[in-house]
């Protein structure tokens, strides 16, 4: 295969999800259904938390930036796609690919931080109560998020600066309805060793370091709620940390299933499949996760209901 100076290529062809034209209807509307709950529900979350003074406290804070990232994160690849269904135009251009992984890795970090910021802030409303006021201040929680993003967006350039060393690929054909930085670097016949270790080391380094805060937090938290006397207490200690577990297991789940599943089976459309769990169902998820379970959220909502009615 001859490969393909970086300076020849003008654009990459997304293969999608299937080629079938007569799939392409109902996966236009698929998606388009899902990303508009997406957006909708997440919204909803953050209007809820923004207009109930009830609901100004760092647990919610952090969870109405969460589902800012939520919308950002799916807002980065399912427009893109739905795009290309209805115009059955597959490209993407490589400054756009390039700003599409940018905003990938950035969203997708940020979801990463903010849950292990709400894991840290679960630890300290049940294992430190006494101190919780003082510590998590509104101050202290804008700057967590500050400091998830600003290292969301370093994350994002490190892996763009090592991207750009790739002159040559093999390929312009990416597996996938995006430009999945993982597909992109398999497409590169140019990236020296030490690049390639260079951005597996980086992708680790941000994701071993908050998987271990949120572990590192639940066995604190866990270890708390067990010498809590009363089973009622208990109840109540775990109630305040449940959604945002089940959450926690629904991102990382489906992450890490994705890949390695397709380390497994080595079946690019396979890959491509399972990316919708983590880049589509799991945004979309979310908002129901938090307002099924938290009963604040629910009569927020349902307030806001009536007062349309």
């Amino acid at each position: 295969i001859e490969a393909l100076n970086v300076t020849d290529i003008l654009e990459f062809h997304l293969l999608g999800l299937s080629a079938d034209p007569e799939l392409q209807p109902v996966l236009f509307g698929l998606f388009l259904t899902m990303y508009l709950i997406t957006v909708f529900g997440n919204l909803l979350i953050v209007m809820a938390v923004s207009f109930d003074s009830n609901l100004h406290t760092p647990m919610y804070f952090f969870l109405s930036n969460l589902s800012l990232a939520d919308i950002c994160f799916t807002s980065t690849t399912v427009p893109k796609m739905i795009v290309n269904l209805q115009t059955h135009n597959r490209t993407i251009s490589f400054e756009g690919c390039l700003t599409q992984m940018s905003l990938f890795l950035i969203f997708g970090c940020m979801d990463d931080l903010l849950l292990t910021v709400m894991a840290y802030d679960r630890f300290l409303a049940i294992c430190h109560p006494l101190h919780y006021p003082t510590i998590m201040s509104p101050r202290h929680c804008g700057f967590l998020v500050l400091v998830s993003f600003l290292v969301s967006l370093l994350e994002s350039q490190l892996h763009n600066l090592i991207a750009l060393q790739f002159t040559t690929f093999k390929d312009v054909k990416i597996a996938n309805f995006f430009c999945d930085p993982s597909q992109v670097l398999s497409l590169s016949c140019s990236g020296t060793f030490v690049n390639i270790m260079l951005m597996s080391f980086v992708g680790a380094l941000f994701g071993v370091f908050p998987i271990s805060g949120i572990l590192f937090s639940y066995y604190k938290i866990v270890s708390t709620i067990l010498r809590i006397p009363s089973s009622g207490g208990k109840y109540k200690a775990f109630s305040t940390c449940g959604s945002h577990l089940s959450v926690v297991c629904l991102f990382y789940g489906t992450g890490f299933g994705v890949y390695l599943g397709s380390a497994v089976s080595h079946s690019s459309r396979k890959s491509a499949v399972a990316s919708v769990m983590y880049t589509v169902v799991t945004p979309m998820l979310n908002p129901f996760i938090y307002s099924l379970r938290n009963r604040d959220i629910k009569s927020t909502l349902k307030r806001f209901h009536n007062r349309i009615i």
